[in-house]
């Protein structure tokens, strides 16, 4: 689901090693998929409560919370040297419910139990702006993909919670890391899953004029 924005009036700064993308975000899978793809970027964490309102809708929950991070982040940056602000946010969903990041190994325990031998969704959507109104969202896309976790033993459920690599991953998993023992299919966009969807934020970076061409 793309939103269009208000678009953009004139051509901003492009993307360039002088004229960065600014990450509002402090997730390494984030950084990760952004180096990988080359793309000139400086990270300034947004800071905003993430909790889910009582019987708020999975997408609703998504296209506030990202609101309000493109809100934080384009009050503290400045507005000089920068080509535009991308933010996140990733959830894993079953049941229509929001699955969040487990509090201690028990809890992903507890999570991992519910998502073995299941098939649940993961929701990744982003916001861009210019530098030059970096309040403004000028595209914004929520991507979905599903994923089907093997049936695993409580032994394996365990052992991989107490490798401590789901702890701070919503799910109590990493499609990316270990976890991928568990994660017989994926339908859809693998970096998706892991917190930026590569393919669908190059074609909006190139579609609202932040990047001229690609690669």
């Amino acid at each position: 689901m793309v939103d269009a924005g208000s678009g953009l009036l004139h051509a901003p700064p492009m993307i360039s090693a002088r004229t960065p993308l600014v990450l509002g975000s402090a997730s390494p899978r984030r950084r990760d998929i952004l180096e990988s793809l080359r793309i000139p970027f400086q990270v300034l964490p947004a800071d905003v409560a993430e909790h889910v309102r009582a019987s708020e809708p999975p997408t609703e929950y998504l296209e506030r919370v990202v609101g309000d991070k493109l809100a934080a982040v384009a009050a503290r940056v400045s507005r000089e040297g920068i080509a535009g602000v991308l933010v996140a946010d990733t959830i894993v969903v079953l049941d229509e419910q929001i699955l969040g990041k487990p509090a201690d190994v028990e809890e992903a325990v507890a999570l991992l139990t519910r998502l073995v031998g299941r098939t649940h969704t993961v929701y990744t959507r982003y916001a861009i702006s210019s530098g030059e109104r970096p309040e403004q969202s000028v595209c914004s896309r929520t991507v979905e993909s599903r994923v089907t976790l093997r049936a695993a033993g409580s032994a394996e459920i365990r052992g991989y919670a107490e490798s401590g690599e789901g702890l701070d991953k919503a799910g109590a998993y990493a499609a990316q890391g270990l976890g991928a023992f568990l994660v017989q299919r994926i339908e859809g966009s693998y970096a998706n899953v892991v917190g930026l969807p590569a393919c669908e934020l190059v074609q909006d970076l190139l579609r609202v004029g932040l990047l001229r061409t690609f690669p």
